[in-house]
């Protein structure tokens, strides 16, 4: 059996929640789906899916495997497109959104370049922090941060990112340093004061596990952005991802702290609607963030 069939079959399987549903958006038999997904275990040895009566859910080594065959059959899709047609250009509109700190940060600086590259694309940028729909409001791509919910949409991890404790000098000089996630009690924390972010607190690992603080301080603030300069200012410690202070970190603006205890890194992600006749546009800009993002240097310089 063709492997690429396999995996192929594994990853709709795994999008869409079910081997009819697979089945379905194939045109083919359920039974057919079956034994595709059997063949694939038996051949690498290993239980991808654990199957009951309602529902499909991945093992630890399918979560794993997902995520590698997500990236093989986009780049298999790009080095198709790549070559068919004699090399076409891309062309025609791309239309992309982004959290809104994110992107102004590391999605729209990097517009220009792409677009210098492919002179007969345009592009749509669209930042906002709500989780936009891309079907239904006709977006071709969106770059998302942190862990990312159970969905039909597809997703290729272009980075990691960490969540940082983070003050200026000038603070700890005057507050002394925490040595214990608990000794955030005795701090001035500044909070980010939005609903649909940070919601579950400062995650640290103690002992072994995840936990999540809460802490408390005189400010807070729903502009995360604001919550940076206030950090800058040495107005109190923050809870900051890398990708927007590591370049603080490494000028000595800010110092990273509780650094035995960061909690495990979640990632930076192109999510689009499907993998299959992908416009050559779309893979482009997923590979030119890629490309950019997979690079550490690029964190260190981006302002």
């Amino acid at each position: 059996m063709d492997r690429l069939t396999q995996i192929e079959t594994f990853v709709a399987v795994a999008q869409r929640g079910s081997l009819s549903a697979a089945a379905r958006a194939e045109g083919v038999a359920p039974a057919v789906i079956g034994r595709r997904m059997d063949a694939l275990e038996a051949r690498l040895g290993v239980k991808l899916l654990q199957r009951t009566t309602r529902r499909l859910h991945l093992t630890h080594e399918g979560s794993a495997f997902l995520e590698s065959c997500q990236r093989l059959l986009a780049d298999f899709h790009n080095a198709e497109a790549s070559v068919s047609a004699g090399g076409v250009k891309a062309s025609g509109h791309l239309r992309i959104t982004g959290p809104a700190g994110f992107g102004r940060r590391h999605l729209a600086p990097l517009v220009p370049a792409f677009l210098g590259r492919h002179p007969d694309v345009s592009l749509s940028l669209n930042l906002s922090d709500r989780v936009v729909d891309l079907v239904n409001e006709g977006y071709d791509c969106a770059v998302r941060v942190g862990d990312l919910p159970d969905s039909s949409l597809l997703s290729l991890r272009l980075a990691d990112n960490r969540r940082l404790c983070v003050a200026a000098p000038a603070y700890l000089a005057r507050a002394g340093t925490p040595a214990h996630p608990d000794d955030l009690a005795r701090h001035e924390c500044l909070i980010l004061s939005s609903e649909s972010s940070q919601s579950r607190g400062w995650a640290f690992t103690v002992d072994g596990e995840v936990v999540h603080l809460r802490p408390t301080g005189r400010l807070d603030c729903s502009d995360g952005q604001v919550l940076h300069q206030w950090c800058l200012d040495g107005l109190g410690l923050a809870w900051r991802s890398t990708w927007e202070v590591q370049s603080d970190i490494a000028r000595g603006r800010l110092v990273s702290v509780l650094d035995d205890f960061a909690a495990p890194p979640n990632g930076i992600h192109a999510v689009f609607p499907s993998a299959r006749h992908l416009p050559l546009r779309v893979r482009l800009w997923i590979d030119f963030l890629k490309h950019h993002y997979g690079d550490p240097a690029y964190w260190l310089r981006a302002a």
